[in-house]
């Protein structure tokens, strides 16, 4: 990641407690803006407040205040002082940058009936730094593919657990393809710009030769638009949850193309609980499940079981399966 492709996304105070803070921005996570509150940074898993000098706090009464013309100013640059420009992604709660990073924004929203018009007085701001980690999801790939192509995979995860970073790099080696395995055309539904990052329209993260993407579209919408425009071999999602996800879901497993998808959940238990998923288990419609640890550091594989059931890995009877080391 470039420090100054983060920097640049803010004005000149700012700009410059964050350039003065010691800071490894591969492992800055979020950066979070709340008017007359501290400034508070998610950074290598654990929260920091910064003063006014860029010096790191544990305790919140150091921490610089946000003022309000800090959140106007930032959003000014974001948008590059053109907000009406960005009217329908505002309406999302969220922007998505250059560099792939998601800013999301809360304040006032101004609700017409039961739409969601616009959001005004915007007082709260999130950052979220876009990360690729090459090579996490190798050890991973065999459960997922093998020589007879790739298995349906659903990854259960809670927030903050890796599982964006690892769907994004499955994609990119299904798309690319290894030595073993010859490249898939994978279609990604990017509803919210978090897989791709698209940055008008181009995707600023690398998910392979292969890979076609259909930004800020609805999932289960966005599912057979690809099926029936380009002929993925595979097509990914990120955080299925509604009816309609699951039984897109379905349609485009039962169309011949393999799915890759994600939900928020810590284990079997949360994903069987939820009565629309229940029945993609009791169908036996995903081939893989992969379970995120939420009690170790993010990238930790807990558990993979096959559709059946079966645990085929189970992180916690030896030595876990990191998605961040690349070796043995």
């Amino acid at each position: 990641m470039k420090r100054e492709d983060v920097l640049k996304l803010f004005p000149g105070r700012l700009r410059e407690i964050l350039g003065r803070a010691n800071l490894d921005f591969d492992k800055l996570q979020e950066i979070r803006l709340r008017v007359n509150r501290p400034l508070i940074l998610l950074y290598d898993g654990r929260e920091v407040f910064l003063d006014g000098f860029g010096r790191q706090w544990s305790i919140r009464q150091k921490g610089y205040t946000v003022m309000q013309e800090d959140i106007t100013g930032t959003l000014e640059y974001i948008s590059s002082y053109s907000m009406y420009a960005y009217e329908e992604e505002l309406r999302q709660g969220y922007l998505t940058v250059q560099g792939g990073h998601r800013v999301g924004v809360a304040g006032r929203a101004v609700v017409e009936g039961e739409k969601l018009k616009s959001v005004q007085y915007i007082s709260f701001i999130n950052v979220r730094i876009a990360h690729q980690i090459p090579g996490c999801a190798d050890r991973l790939l065999p459960y997922v593919a093998d020589g007879g192509g790739v298995y349906h995979t659903l990854i259960v995860s809670a927030p903050r657990c890796g599982k964006t970073t690892l769907l994004r790099e499955l994609i990119r080696r299904i798309s690319d393809g290894t030595e073993s395995h010859p490249g898939l055309s994978v279609g990604v539904v990017d509803e919210r710009s978090e897989i791709g990052g698209c940055y008008l329209g181009i995707p600023q993260n690398d998910l392979g030769v292969r890979t076609d993407v259909l930004d800020g579209c609805p999932k289960a919408q966005g599912m057979m638009m690809l099926v029936r425009a380009m002929s993925p071999a595979v097509i990914a999602v990120d955080e299925i949850a509604t009816g309609e996800d699951i039984r897109a879901v379905e349609t485009v497993a039962g169309c011949g193309c393999k799915v890759l998808a994600t939900v928020h959940g810590s284990s079997m238990e949360d994903v069987r609980r939820r009565p629309m998923l229940e029945k993609l288990v009791s169908e036996r419609i995903f081939e893989r499940y992969v379970i995120l640890d939420a009690a170790a550091s993010p990238g930790r594989v807990r558990e993979i079981y096959d559709g059946r059931g079966t645990c085929l890995y189970d992180g916690r009877s030896g030595s876990r399966l990191s998605l961040v080391e690349t070796g043995s």
